[in-house]
């Protein structure tokens, strides 16, 4: 198990600004606007994705990265119906309908893969087997299944012998993730799902070399990041946290320390870059612990990028202050398929229909419109 490295910051030299040009490990981005994995459960029955969801992210193929939606690594892993999956060949097929379609339009695109541990319910497991977590501790709340909303369950402990398991389906996601055309992936270790539920002592009891001290809990996010980076290379290889999140139930003794030493750790791979989803609102009402997004730049030493209900101006100032080097945004993307055109002109934007996010089909999905330039002409703009 690799040992946190303790170097100098490495990141580019930010001299520029949120419309430049950036290179991400040997990828050039066009400008440092991303989009943001964004779960809208637009795919098939059987978790395969499908022509709908190319025309999507084509659409959007002007961010300087997508990051396309939370995608499940494992039958085991499955929480959302509609969502996608990276376990058959099917879904394997369905992806690359959308990663030709980004690619013919000039787009980047990283896939981000996903278990979604104890979020989830035996009706949406194989053989209605119990929901899989560090512990044996219920997360308060509901969840969507075929038939309606459930509470979710307690779910099963692994067992030390089972994790391995867990890493391998990882790295098979990440490898039907090249074989579906990506350009690279995301490891989902953020927002209280399985990798963050190892992470934090309010969800990982355990007394094996998976749990106890901090450096036990970060164990299966740096084993699965060394398995994905086995089949990727390191440079096209992200990894997400959210070290202020309540999401899905969750809770740190010490988040600082905790999320501190994993974004220390996490230098030891020469990631791609680290993703980081900052306090929001409900964070806060939920009792957040904020970990400041500086003490993850003061330990980590590559490309930062952050997530957050950021506003264009809000954005332009961390990147003009080198806080970060790259900004995603999620409901932005979802109304404005050309968000950087719009930013780069300082356009009007589209208003999200929350009530769309999830309902399937393109109401609210592939019909939000594109900026009109004949009927938007700010001064100097022809």
């Amino acid at each position: 198990m690799p040992t946190p490295a303790v170097e100098t910051h490495n990141h580019q030299p930010n001299n520029m600004n949120l419309f430049s040009r950036y290179k991400l490990g040997n990828l050039e981005l066009p400008n440092r606007i991303v989009m943001a994995p964004l779960t809208r459960q637009r795919a098939l029955k059987n978790n395969v994705p499908h022509q709908l969801n190319a025309t999507y992210y084509a659409q959007r193929a002007t961010a300087g990265l997508i990051i396309a939606e939370a995608t499940h690594v494992a039958p085991q892993g499955l929480g959302y119906i509609y969502a996608p999956g990276i376990f058959s060949q099917e879904q394997v097929e369905g992806w690359k309908l959308v990663t030709d379609a980004v690619h013919q339009h000039g787009g980047r695109i990283f896939l981000q893969i996903w278990h979604v541990g104890r979020i989830s319910h035996p009706d949406l497991q194989p053989n209605g087997a119990s929901p899989v977590a560090p512990s044996a501790i219920a997360a308060r709340g509901e969840i969507l299944t075929y038939e309606g909303m459930k509470p979710l369950v307690i779910p099963r402990e692994l067992e030390t012998s089972e994790i391995p398991e867990i890493v391998e389906q990882f790295r098979q996601g990440a490898e039907n993730a090249l074989a579906a055309g990506f350009d690279g992936v995301e490891i989902h270790g953020a927002n209280g799902y399985l990798l963050d539920q190892f992470l934090r002592d309010g969800t990982n009891h355990r007394t094996d070399r998976y749990g106890g001290s901090v450096e036990n809990r970060a164990r299966l996010l740096l084993e699965v990041t060394e398995a994905v980076i086995s089949v990727w290379g390191s440079k096209r290889v992200g990894v997400r946290l959210s070290p202020s999140g309540t999401f899905n139930d969750m809770r740190d003794s010490n988040p600082l320390e905790t999320f501190g030493y994993a974004a220390q750790a996490l230098n030891n791979f020469d990631l791609a870059y680290l993703h980081i989803f900052e306090a929001i609102e409900s964070d806060i009402k939920h009792g957040a612990v904020v970990v400041p997004t500086s003490h993850i730049r003061e330990r980590f030493h590559g490309t930062l990028m952050v997530n957050g209900a950021y506003t264009l101006d809000k954005a332009k100032t961390v990147v003009d202050k080198g806080e970060a080097d790259l900004v995603s945004f999620g409901t932005l993307f979802i109304s404005n398929p050309d968000l950087p055109k719009r930013f780069a002109l300082n356009a009007p934007l589209n208003q999200a229909n929350p009530t769309t996010f999830y309902t399937g089909g393109a109401k609210g999905y592939t019909d939000y419109p594109t900026l009109d330039l004949q009927s938007f002409s700010p001064a100097g703009v022809k």
